[in-house]
């Protein structure tokens, strides 16, 4: 026993736990911190106001799961990226944190239970993220079903169509929503990864042909239509959902996969550039044809400042303005440093609709202020530079191409959402990663974790001559 005891010390995922340690007590810290806020924030600290342990167990949740996952990798996938998880891990913590803090003060129904939802969600997703690891034994095996993964998500999208298309008001936006029971999920939360999957394996297949081109469209040299046509068909079908479910942001997301994995299956940007031309004329149309899009747009050139008779029709009509005005200035109350977690306004005095998912990004700028808007900017870039390097290390093209798209989905989704939050872009209901209310977001990028960690995985047990 004594000689086994360091191999077993010397296996366990040190970087990891220690990496963890951040995260825990953050989360300790900004829990008890909302539950001094919200017992009085103006009396002084003592024992009598001090947390329970019963008002820890948000928290102490996360931190149990996070632990218990390092555990099991330590003893079957040891070899795993051990940054990517504690990264992933403070941000969904947070999401909990958010979500325990603004249920009881929504408006107009306060939901004292969203926390605990969310805890729920993010329990269920590090369960699907292990799962992912442990049955993905061969990411090959996903290149070999390409057309039948982007069937099935975009099978699962145009079921929805059963219900949009019982709103008979075109001129609005639908509700990608899919109800089973009394469970409800986003199917283009599926959709995302099965397009990445679909695209990851057709360039890898196609790659030679399409680096060359040989077909002349003015300066631009495209590929053989016999390759480029399954690209463009899928992209089309996924596209022409947005005509009926009616989602500008569905259709931003998969328009951005689809540049992002062209570029980076044929390193050429004129792809890029002819595709983004291609993207301004069907932007235009959707300008034209849907008035929710309109409105959208012109919500974009709202001026807060100087506010007239124009800005006002715009604040109040259906649709318009109110969402962006109001999430703006509950951003713009948060300062440099915030007002700190619980004693801002983001739901009562700043009432944002739907503040808890697609404007999340206000209330915690209004809670933590820009230095803690950049700290989460920061992470994200944390863990899109730690995708991309799995995506470097991989060995084969097909890995290297899923795990450089699947990183750029939280890439896309980050930069959808906080534009929109702060009216450089329309809002979208893209969710902001790991941090918006939702279980279909967190579940689907947990899987994406998973993916990630079994690709990390797999490529340090190739170097190492055990595959």
């Amino acid at each position: 026993m004594a000689n086994r005891s360091p191999g077993v010390l010397q296996r366990y995922r040190w970087t990891e736990l220690g990496l963890f340690i951040i995260p825990f007590l953050l989360l300790l810290l900004e829990m008890s911190q909302l539950l001094i806020a919200k017992a009085d924030p103006h009396s002084s600290l003592s024992k009598s106001n001090l947390p329970t342990l019963q008002g820890l167990i948000p928290a102490l949740g996360v931190i149990a799961v996070l632990l218990a996952v390092n555990m099991l990798f330590s003893i079957f996938f040891r070899k795993a990226d051990q940054v990517l998880l504690p990264l992933v891990g403070l941000l969904s913590g947070f999401g909990v944190l958010m979500a325990t803090r603004l249920g009881p003060d929504l408006s107009p129904t306060p939901d004292p239970e969203l926390g605990s939802r969310q805890l729920l969600w993010l329990l269920l997703g590090v369960s699907v993220c292990v799962v992912t690891v442990f049955l993905l034994r061969n990411v090959e095996w996903l290149e070999r079903y390409k057309y039948t993964a982007v069937a099935f998500g975009i099978f699962l999208v145009g079921v929805t169509l059963l219900r949009t298309l019982q709103v008979h008001n075109f001129d609005a936006p639908g509700h990608d929503q899919l109800s089973i029971g009394p469970f409800g999920f986003q199917p283009s939360e599926l959709l995302k990864i099965c397009i990445v999957i679909f695209f990851a394996a057709y360039l890898s297949e196609n790659r030679d042909i399409l680096s060359e081109g040989n077909l002349h469209l003015g300066p631009v040299r495209l590929p053989p239509l016999r390759q480029l046509g399954p690209l463009v068909l899928m992209l089309g079908l996924a596209l022409l959902l947005f005509l009926f479910v009616r989602e500008l942001g569905l259709a931003l997301l998969i328009y951005g996969i689809f540049l992002c994995m062209i570029y980076l299956g044929s390193g050429k940007i004129a792809y890029v550039v002819a595709s983004l031309l291609i993207f301004v004329i069907l932007g235009y149309i959707g300008y034209k044809l849907f008035g929710y899009v309109r409105a959208r747009f012109g919500v974009l050139g709202i001026d807060i400042l100087n506010w007239n008779d124009r800005s006002e029709q715009l604040y109040n009509q259906p649709g318009g303005a109110y969402q962006i005005v109001q999430g703006l200035i509950a951003l713009s109350s948060g300062g440099i440093l915030g007002a700190g977690l619980g004693l801002g306004h983001p739901a009562g005095r700043f009432f944002v609709p739907v503040v808890q998912s697609d404007m999340i990004f206000t209330a915690l700028g209004e809670e933590f202020g820009l230095a803690g808007l950049f700290a989460i900017i920061g992470i994200y870039l944390l863990i899109l530079y730690r995708g991309f390097r799995i995506a470097v290390e991989a060995t084969t093209p097909f890995t290297q191409l899923l795990a450089a798209g699947l990183t750029s989905i939280f890439a896309l989704q980050t930069l959808i959402i906080t534009a929109g939050n702060m009216k450089f872009l329309p809002l979208t209901g893209i969710p902001l990663p790991f941090l918006s209310y939702g279980g279909s977001s967190l579940l689907a990028n947990y899987i994406i974790i998973g993916i990630l960690l079994r690709i990390s995985y797999d490529t340090a047990m190739e170097r190492e001559g055990h595959v």
